[in-house]
Order: C-alpha cells, then structure tokens, then sequence
C-alpha cells in the first residue's frame, strides 16, 4: 500500500482570490513523470484524511507545486487555500496518471490546450527540457474567464520571449476584452481560425498533435471540431493525435 508522506509548505503563491499555488516540500515523493497527478491530504475535524488529486505542476524534484482553484463548500481546497508556510500536508508517494509525453504522438507542432487549472501538467513539461527537444513548435493555450485568472502568465510571456520561433503562449478570456490576449471561449476561437491565426501553427493532422485538460464541455465540443479537421484520439493501438485529461 502506497504510504502518505508529510510535505512542508514552502510558498504559497496567489493569483487570484481562491486561485493559488501550493509549494511543498516533499523529498520522499517517487520520481514521475510531467502530467501525473499526486494526492494531497489533509485530516478533517474528526480525524479522517481527505484526499483529492492534483496533477502538479512542477517536475519531480524535492519542491513540488500545485495549482489549485477553491471549491466554495469543498472539503478540502478551502483548507489548502488558508495554508501558509511551515504547515504540514500530506502527499502519497507515487504519482499515477497517463497524461504525459510519453503517450503523446510525435509531431512536428503540438498545442498544450487548458482551461483553469488545467494548465498545471503543462507547467511542469514545459519546466523539462523533453518537450522542447521533441517538438519544432509548443502552442501552450489557456482559456479563462477573466485575465486575473491566467496563473504562470509572467512565466510563460517570459519563455515566449526566450524560446522565440519555438514556443507561443496564448491566453484568452471569455468574459471581458483586455489587451494582448484572445477573448472568447476556446471552442469560439478555435472555430472562427483565431487560434491559428494568433499561434501561427495549423491544426494540421499530417504535423500535428493536440493535449486537452480541463473543463469536460470544453474537452467534449473541441474534440469535435477537431475531429471535423481530421484529428483524432491518439491511443495505443490506434495512433491519432488527441491526448485528452479530464480535469474535473
């Protein structure tokens, strides 16, 4: 049976109220791979742990990091959004989960496509050097509701700049209009050509291959429209080009 382990909260960045970043302290953690998820865990009044997963949204490493929204009336994220450093959390010791590059087609151009908090795995793959070696062309895609919501914004307008001609962030917001970045909802964009058009990669299934986490609308109604420009899921035993998280 897999152990719980204690982690020390490090830092806890703030985005945007109930939208953080937990960074914790946790060596004994198994090394994993970029787009797997861990557990966190915390005792409730009675004693009982409650756990949820979490993908991280850091490389294996002694630090780790996790992109968590609060859940008005959950059981858990309104404890982890209170958290401060120093303060303990529990994390099982194997991460688990397929989303990851490995499982990804190879191609020439990929799109990291997320809404909210989906964004975390892409975080942790873009901190690896695997991705930038694999593909010409990252297209890292975060679909929000306001511009307050883009989490990493800094770190990723930064790593645009520093991977010129490779990488290209886009973020977009679906309830206002503010400068340098798309509005309107990801499937919105992605049917009216503004992705494309602002990203400069086609949605081309000869060079191509797409990551979805997020919202499960959004994940059911983009794989449509792609599947109308001919991309497909990717599996096993019948190589496409969708790798698809449910992050809900």
């Amino acid at each position: 049976m897999l152990k719980w382990l204690d982690a020390t909260v490090t830092n806890r960045q703030v985005w945007a109220p109930g939208l953080f970043t937990l960074r914790v302290r946790a060596p004994e953690v198994q090394p994993f791979e970029p787009g797997q998820f861990l557990h966190l865990g915390k005792p409730d009044a009675s004693g009982e742990l409650v756990s949820r997963a979490y993908s991280v949204a850091s490389p294996h490493g002694e630090e780790l990091e996790f992109f968590i929204v609060k859940v008005d009336g959950g059981q858990l994220t309104p404890v982890l959004d209170q958290m401060q450093p120093g303060e303990t959390v529990q994390v099982k010791e194997k991460a688990a989960g397929g989303f990851t590059l490995e499982k990804t087609p190879a191609a020439k151009a990929i799109w990291l496509i997320g809404t909210g908090t989906g964004l975390a795995p892409y975080i942790a793959m873009l901190r690896e050097k695997k991705i930038w070696e694999r593909y010409e062309r990252i297209v890292a895609c975060h679909g929000v509701r306001v511009a307050s919501d883009l989490g990493y914004r800094e770190e990723l307008t930064a790593l645009q700049a520093a991977r010129q001609g490779q990488f290209t962030y886009v973020g977009a917001t679906s309830r206002e209009s503010p400068p340098g970045l798309l509005s309107g909802r990801l499937t919105t964009l992605l049917e009216s050509g503004a992705l494309e058009a602002y990203a400069g990669v086609p949605f081309d299934p000869t060079c191509t291959a797409v990551m979805m986490c997020g919202n499960p609308d959004m994940l059911t109604d983009m794989e449509t429209l792609l599947n109308a420009r001919g991309l497909v899921k990717h599996r096993s035993k019948s190589p496409g080009h969708i790798v698809i998280e449910n992050y809900w």
